[in-house]
């Protein structure tokens, strides 16, 4: 049990050496804290919970390296409180009942604080943060949790109505810089105590590498500064320690769902250079190839529809072309159908009809069938009326029924589809009109007929 509470001394007690760089430099006041200045401002309040040591439960959502854990343990530290960390990776709920009991004896025999610092939180179901909940409420915990992802879909909303979220944001290049000169010139944990410096391009390929994120760019400090043995870091030596890594990407996570987004909303805006950067952000970060190809279909069927038909077999052939191919053939068939999709005449029509339908489909229930719609394959049906005064289109003028119904008899007309006035559709849109006057024409006759059988 044990050797999942990490307490505010732990990392203290072990040898630098067996510590990553990340870790030895870890600010402890907010004075050493580079970044987020939009949380820790002046008069801000998690600035505020710093320096008057008044702890209340929180969360931190950001990504990975902006300083989540760093400032759930300095919010701790300010306060004076127990800190116990549980990373929700490895913990249950047997973890947090002993973290409670743990709270309990400390409060009854010295009457401090225990803020419980929990890890991923993203990663306990419901029932697990409900298992916390109550020693929340009473006051047992102070509750500090750290997420990457979005804690409006992944914690409880009682939890979350108890504590103040506080989003984080990738770091900018500027404090990326800082920190890394910070531990070059730290001569008693940092690899500047090798006599390791670094040179300005070398510098700029490791803060471009790290993405935003400070743990990745000081891992990436200390190895360099390994390569280095002592000497000075130069471009050769930074290549090598960034081949191959990825800018930020979560499969399936926050990150992962907001750059589909910009993906597909580039297309709909018809900027095919900014559907040409999504994109590649996405490959490049270990997107599924086929993942992508898919989302590109519904584009094409969403947003594109039948102002261009094409844009969804183009489509089509892409993901074949993925799966057959793989990268980088597969890639750059995905880019011609990114472009192609970006650059096509737009419609929504078929989308929205397609809604407007299925409402009408839940609103009037299951009617039935016309007879003259109805299949007629036995004499039975015959005799019942099924089919009965069906016209086929097909010996019709133009191969057009004008006047014939296609609805239930039960509901009334409707016209879900509205021809946008740009490609194809501007063709299909003339198309309707035309045999909309032709149905006009075939009701006018049959009403003056019924006028006339009246007069007789």
């Amino acid at each position: 049990m044990a050797d999942l509470f990490a307490q505010d001394n732990t990392d203290a007690d072990r040898p630098d050496e067996a510590r990553p760089l990340a870790d030895r430099l870890r600010p402890a006041s907010l004075e050493g804290f580079v970044g987020q200045e939009h949380v820790l401002g002046p008069g801000k309040p998690l600035r505020l919970a710093i320096e008057q040591g008044k702890a209340h439960s929180m969360v931190f959502w950001g990504p990975p390296g902006s300083g989540k854990t760093t400032l759930a343990r300095m919010v701790a530290r300010a306060s004076g409180a127990h800190f116990i960390a549980l990373s929700a990776v490895m913990a249950g709920v047997k973890d947090v009942r002993a973290a409670v009991e743990d709270a309990k004896q400390l409060r009854q025999q010295s009457g401090k604080r225990t803020i419980l610092f929990l890890d991923e939180v993203h990663r306990f179901n419901k029932s697990q943060q409900d298992a916390f909940l109550p020693f929340v409420e009473d006051g047992t915990l102070t509750f500090i949790g750290a997420t990457t992802e979005n804690p409006s879909f992944e914690l409880n909303n009682a939890l979350l109505s108890r504590a103040r979220i506080y989003v984080l944001k990738p770091l900018d290049e500027q404090s990326l810089r800082k920190i890394l000169q910070r531990a070059l010139d730290n001569r008693s944990t940092g690899p500047g105590m090798a006599g390791t410096t670094i040179d300005d391009a070398a510098l700029e390929l490791l803060v471009l590498a790290a993405d935003g994120d400070a743990r990745r760019a000081l891992n990436l400090l200390e190895l360099a500064g390994d390569l280095a043995n002592g000497a000075t870091i130069d471009s050769r030596i930074a290549e090598d320690v960034v081949h191959g890594s990825r800018r930020r990407f979560d499969k399936k996570g926050e990150y992962f769902y907001d750059q589909i987004s910009a993906l597909h909303k580039s297309v709909r805006g018809s900027d095919p250079d900014a559907t040409l950067y999504w994109l590649m952000r996405m490959l490049d970060g270990g997107c599924d190839p086929l993942y992508v190809a898919r989302r590109m279909i519904r584009m094409a069927s969403e947003d594109i529809g039948n102002a261009d038909p094409r844009a969804l077999r183009i489509c089509l052939d892409a993901w074949e072309t993925v799966e057959r191919l793989g990268s980088p053939e597969g890639e750059l068939a995905l880019a011609q159908a990114a472009v192609f999709l970006a650059c096509a005449a737009k419609s929504n029509a078929v989308y929205v009809a397609a809604g407007a339908a299925q409402a009408d489909v839940a609103g009037f229930g299951s009617l039935d069938v016309p007879l003259h719609l109805r299949n007629a394959p036995t004499r039975l049906m015959k005799d019942l009326g099924h089919g009965e005064g069906y016209r086929y289109a097909h010996d019709e003028d133009d191969a057009f029924a004008a006047g014939e119904r296609y609805f239930p008899d039960d509901m009334p007309d409707r016209r879900y589809y509205h021809p946008v006035p740009r490609g194809l559709e501007l063709k299909i849109g003339e198309k309707l009109q035309e045999l909309a006057r032709k149905n006009r024409d075939r009701k006018n006759v049959a009403d003056s007929s019924d006028r006339d059988d009246s007069k007789k």
